[in-house]
């Protein structure tokens, strides 16, 4: 399972709230991302937390820096809305981006994206709030609804040729009150592509609690690893204990 560390980025600063909203500083992108690389994160997530505002994403000086010294695989998220976003997100350093609401706009965005770049490049973000029937997806940072179903959304993506999806649960994220496990164990056992959880982890019971029901491909943390509440090394010894547990 691959440990990500999740920088949501607004002007040029690592900024944490709760709900994707009242934001605060916490750090600069390139400082923290450079400390997890040396700690061994797997991947590192950069999310543009204002691009609805500037319709575009403003992060790929701050990825080009990154890549400089960062030498796993980087996805950048937010505004990216364009085949040139795309190839100036690459350019600049990304191996992968992260797509959300152009994806709702325009799902064909999606395809023509997976089959000029490869799938393995193309990450569908969701945003999932829950509703009386399930979970309705969301876009512009969890604040416009979309009338879409999360579980039938993420089997479109897959079928549009999505390689990876990006999971934020939006009622969990900045919480540390633990992940959303039906909704992460919906989507997960739904599809063949790799799910990327995102949002709640605050204790290693949570790990525990989760792999009980499902194994995603990967899990984002964000606050336990800016406010230094735990590391990548503790993270990694809490997931392989709470697998090795699942397995007896």
């Amino acid at each position: 399972m691959r440990i990500i560390a999740r920088l949501d980025v607004k002007n040029e600063f690592v900024i944490k709230g709760i709900h994707l909203e009242g934001l605060r500083k916490v750090g600069d992108p390139n400082h923290l991302a450079k400390a997890y690389y040396d700690a061994a994160i797997d991947e590192i997530i950069f999310i543009d937390a204002v691009a609805s505002l500037y319709n575009r994403n403003n992060l790929f000086s701050i990825i080009r820096e990154a890549s400089k010294e960062v030498f796993v695989p980087i996805t950048i998220g937010g505004g990216i809305r364009t085949i040139g976003d795309i190839d100036e997100a690459l350019d600049s350093g990304a191996d992968k981006v992260a797509i959300n609401t152009e994806a709702v706009r325009n799902p064909k965005f999606i395809e023509e994206a997976a089959k000029r770049y490869g799938s393995q490049c193309i990450v569908a973000s969701i945003q999932a709030k829950r509703i009386a029937t399930g979970w309705e997806a969301y876009v512009e940072t969890g604040r416009e609804k979309t009338g879409l179903s999360v579980l039938d959304w993420a089997v479109c993506l897959q079928n549009l040729g999505a390689g990876e999806i990006l999971l934020t649960s939006v009622d969990k994220e900045g919480t540390r009150s633990g992940f959303d496990m039906p909704l992460i164990e919906a989507v997960n056992d739904l599809v063949k592509i790799p799910v990327v959880a995102s949002g709640g982890y605050g204790h290693p019971k949570h790990c525990n609690d989760l792999l009980k029901r499902t194994e995603p491909s990967g899990l984002c943390f964000a606050s336990v690893l800016h406010y230094k509440t735990t590391s990548v090394g503790e993270l990694r010894k809490t997931i392989d204990q709470a697998r090795s547990k699942c397995e007896i």
